[in-house]
């Protein structure tokens, strides 16, 4: 791939309109002083002391902010969050990201869905993540909240190029895409076969059909074997991965993206599947929101380079991940990693290059 087409194809994606149906969640860092502990007088415990906090959006809304920062042109959120403060952050941040809210449902009946971080640190040391708090709603969504759902989505799927879904909450029918939500998916996927749909669901990635769904190994096999307990990713060779993809690809319908890890990922289609290895890289490295990059990273293409199913050339990439879910404002132009792309690729040869996609990270 020459540098100019890929600027044309940089160009765009700012004209592309997409959007992120499924679970917006605030993720919230508090920054405690270690060395400013106190003694609370009332109960003799340690009063951690907060110097700092940071809002950002979560779960569904990192998707948003991820593809804010690779210059989508238009962003679109379908869900449902609390009519409460952490639903104001989450709609703050989700407003400076441009991602277009008339589509987002706020209701006094739930709880905006928060995880809060507390980061304690010494001076002149990094912080570090301490136990996790979560709020997270627990009773059913309810058919009054499907059905604005879901004429939201029919609404708002008339005028977007791609769609992608963020199946998050692991309790049935207490997220956003419930079995009514997703049974609205399928008919859609059904009714307009040139639209990309594009499924990440942690609990039941098996249900859908007729979508592109990305389920990493484990997910995989829970999909085929729901009763049988989640296993660990590395247990599963890579042969069974074939397997795997290749029965949920025939039950689907439609493509499956399998991640493998470090090998990368495999890709099924009616034809088969193809190997797309992954990229060594050396440094630093924050795996998470590695899935997400992966999910961005070929939705990407899939919207703008239809030949990819034809298996033409591709080269794509992800940002790292801790520059993404903890710079709040910063959004580079991609123009400037034009270079460092094309460099990368040829590293692979050019046998890998004509003939699967590549994912790279810049660092």
């Amino acid at each position: 791939m020459k540098q100019e087409r890929l600027e044309v194809l940089l160009a765009r994606f700012r004209q592309v309109r997409i959007a992120i149906i499924g679970d917006f969640f605030l993720d919230l860092y508090q920054y405690i002083d270690r060395s400013l502990d106190e003694v609370s007088i009332e109960t003799g415990k340690t009063a951690y002391q907060i110097t700092r906090k940071t809002a950002t959006p979560g779960a569904a809304g990192t998707i948003a902010s991820n593809l804010w920062r690779l210059e989508a042109g238009e962003l679109y959120a379908i869900g449902v969050i609390g009519d409460d403060g952490n639903g104001y952050e989450l709609r703050k941040g989700l407003r400076e990201r441009n991602v277009n809210l008339d589509y987002l449902v706020v209701t006094e009946s739930k709880m905006t869905p928060t995880y809060t971080k507390p980061m304690g640190f010494q001076p002149n040391q990094q912080p570090v993540e301490m136990n996790r708090f979560d709020i997270k709603n627990r009773e059913p969504m309810g058919e009054a909240l499907e059905s604005q759902i879901i004429a939201h989505l029919n609404r708002c799927a008339s005028h977007v190029d791609g769609i992608i879904v963020a199946d998050q909450v692991q309790e049935r029918n207490v997220g956003v895409i419930t079995d009514r939500v997703r049974e609205a998916l399928v008919q859609l996927a059904q009714q307009q076969p040139d639209k990309l749909i594009w499924v990440d669901s942690r609990e039941r990635i098996g249900e859908f059909r007729y979508m592109t769904i990305k389920p990493n190994r484990a997910e995989a096999y829970l999909a085929l074997h729901p009763d049988e307990q989640r296993p660990q990713e590395e247990t599963i060779s890579m042969e069974r991965a074939i397997k795997y993809g290749t029965q949920l690809c025939r039950r689907n319908e439609g493509p499956v993206m399998l991640t493998v890890g470090e090998d990368g990922a495999l890709v099924f289609d009616p034809a088969g599947y193809q190997h797309v290895p992954g990229f060594p890289v050396t440094g630093p490295i924050d795996v998470v929101g590695a899935g997400d990059s992966f999910r961005l990273d070929v939705c990407w293409h899939f919207v703008l380079v239809p030949t990819y199913r034809k298996r033409q050339r591709v080269v794509s990439w992800c940002l790292p991940s801790r520059f993404r879910r903890l710079a709040k404002q910063v959004r580079p132009p991609m123009r400037k990693y034009s270079n460092e792309i094309l460099s990368m690729t040829r590293k692979l040869g050019e046998h890998l290059c004509t003939c699967t996609p590549i994912t790279v990270v810049i660092k």
